[in-house]
């Protein structure tokens, strides 16, 4: 069963709690996010991942307490501000829990929202937990190898249009 955690936008003030997030991560989850097994992260790479300006950049953040337990975020093409790039990580005691569903599917909301209908993102073939999150949330994505990684392309829905308000029945005439 999924568990629901609180979420909110990424701020700078979440700058320590990310230096805290990094050492609560696997190296195969490191890599599986970068692509590289960096044993950390220079400072102004984090920094650069709190201080986003929520349109073209933008990151949310999962939370349990005072501590950021995973961050979904997406950056914008400068040549195509209709597609942008998003990335998950989730802290390794959390996986599989839905953390990462949850912060997905309001990423997507967020973006879509914003005007974005394309999301990509290059993941390892091999990462099955990954790649079965895209096709759950994002059931239109196309996967396409390309060498040592797959590329995914996905379609976002437009965000869903609020339901009208019930109109109250008229009241009865009555005659007499």
């Amino acid at each position: 069963m999924d568990v629901v955690v609180p979420t909110r936008p990424v701020s700078p003030d979440d700058l320590p709690r990310f230096g805290r997030l990094w050492p609560r991560l696997s190296p195969d989850t490191v890599y599986r996010r970068f692509h590289a097994p960096l044993r950390s992260l220079p400072p102004e790479t984090v920094r650069r991942f709190v201080e986003v300006d929520h349109d073209r950049r933008e990151a949310v953040v999962a939370t349990l307490g005072d501590e950021v337990i995973g961050v979904a975020r997406y950056d914008r093409s400068p040549d195509d501000p209709g597609t942008a790039e998003f990335a998950i990580v989730v802290e390794d005691a959390w996986q599989g829990a839905g953390v990462g569903r949850q912060l997905l599917v309001e990423l997507v909301d967020l973006a879509a929202r914003r005007g974005v209908h394309t999301f990509t993102a290059t993941v390892q073939p091999d990462n099955e937990r990954v790649l079965g999150l895209i096709r759950r949330v994002l059931p239109g994505s196309t996967l396409h190898p390309d060498g040592d990684v797959v590329e995914v392309r996905s379609p976002l829905r437009p965000p869903a249009a609020a339901a009208p308000a019930a109109v109250p029945p008229e009241p009865l005439a009555l005659s007499c």
